[in-house]
């Protein structure tokens, strides 16, 4: 169990690993009414978008979220003297598994105190290397600093396992001089196993997922600021039910195609009421051209729904 009284929920200066500027699209929603976003099994056959509120798109001041600006793509395990160590090099195939984990501080020592951010201490994200299998979800910790994130079943191949989290404010054990900042660490597994390459599909302006159509429109340019909007849409008519998904309408992530790096796109607009959609608005800065593969979580009816969709980025 975490002491509430080592949480200080704050606004985060985004410092993720590596060199490329990673990102300003933010779409603000991690979570769900459970502790688990994950989606078993999600492979390319289904598609992607992005998520908010049918308000007007704000200036880039008034933005939720537009403090967090990502430097670095997520790729190494370490970052300004914050480290991701595990011992978990294997995990099985085609069952449940447990991936457990430290952060390091500065001083060596386990960091235990940790701000929450869209209401969670800890996002943790697993990815194939062809990019199927897409899971998010809210580990727990432990006293002494080791997490577990709970996984559905993995097929076979190498996994890459992102942590993403902001380090509490305050001085004692386990922090550092990456407080307030927000960091994206990760490491690789193994599943072991027949590892057949699963085709990344196409680019395209819209996917299905669970009976919703979402359709993007914009085309983002490498490492240039460039609006997206995307709308949801049910049997023909546009959907005004979307629900705040931990403080937000929808939550986006995002992935290179080849290395698999990683990007967090946050919503331009702000959680005005219950019901949401259907159209959202999204400032994107993707750092390198090529394919992304974006997977995009919202929820209606208690239910959340994930839909994955390649984006060319020129």
């Amino acid at each position: 169990m975490i002491s509430s009284s080592r949480l200080i929920v704050r606004p985060r200066t985004i410092a993720a690993t590596g060199a490329a500027v990673a990102l300003a699209l933010t779409l603000a929603a991690c979570g769900s009414s459970s502790d688990s976003a994950a989606m078993p099994g999600m492979d390319h056959g289904s598609k992607s978008s992005a998520s908010s509120s049918a308000s007007a798109s704000p200036s880039m001041a008034d933005m939720p979220g537009m403090d967090h600006m990502a430097s670095g793509n997520g790729l190494s395990d370490s970052q300004d003297g914050y480290r991701l160590t595990s011992k978990d090099t294997t995990l099985p195939s085609g069952e449940q598994a447990v991936y457990r984990f430290t952060v390091t501080g500065p001083d060596g020592e386990p960091v235990t105190a940790f701000a929450l951010d869209q209401t969670k201490r800890m996002h943790f994200y697993a990815i194939r290397s062809d990019l199927t299998g897409f899971q998010h979800v809210h580990p727990t910790m432990a006293a002494d600093g080791t997490w577990s994130a709970d996984l559905s079943s993995l097929t076979s191949g190498s996994w890459r396992m992102f942590a993403s989290f902001t380090p509490n404010t305050g001085k004692g054990k386990g922090r550092g001089t990456g407080q307030g900042t927000d960091f994206v660490l990760s490491g690789t597994v193994t599943v072991p196993g027949d590892a057949a390459k699963t085709p990344l599909p196409a680019s395209a302006t819209s996917t299905q997922a669970d009976g919703y159509t979402v359709t993007v429109k914009g085309e983002p340019m490498a490492g240039m600021a460039h609006p997206l909007t995307v709308s949801i849409a049910k049997d023909g008519q546009p959907v005004a039910d979307l629900e705040p998904y931990l403080d937000t309408y929808a939550h986006l992530t995002a992935f290179h195609e080849g290395d698999a790096a990683f990007a967090h796109l946050h919503p331009t607009t702000k959680v005005t009421g219950d019901n949401g959609g259907p159209d959202l608005s999204f400032h994107a800065e993707l750092p390198t051209s090529g394919n992304w593969r974006l997977f995009l979580q919202f929820q209606t009816g208690g239910r959340l729904h994930t839909a994955a969709l390649t984006l060319r980025v020129g």
